[in-house]
């Protein structure tokens, strides 16, 4: 197995890119949890609305 300067690079954007990655989908997730009307459940049922 080579060891060097490229195989240290490419473990370095290796580390980057699962960052990157994760990072975003805790934020997005973060971002989803904070929403206020996930505390909230809708006030007309499917059954109310006309035309149904």
């Amino acid at each position: 197995m080579i060891s060097g300067p490229a195989e240290r690079e490419r473990g370095m954007i290796d580390n980057f890119a699962l960052l990157l990655s994760h990072g975003l989908m805790i934020l997005a997730a973060l971002l989803l949890l904070r929403r206020p009307d996930l505390d909230r459940e809708p006030t007309n049922r499917p059954e109310d609305e006309p035309g149904a």
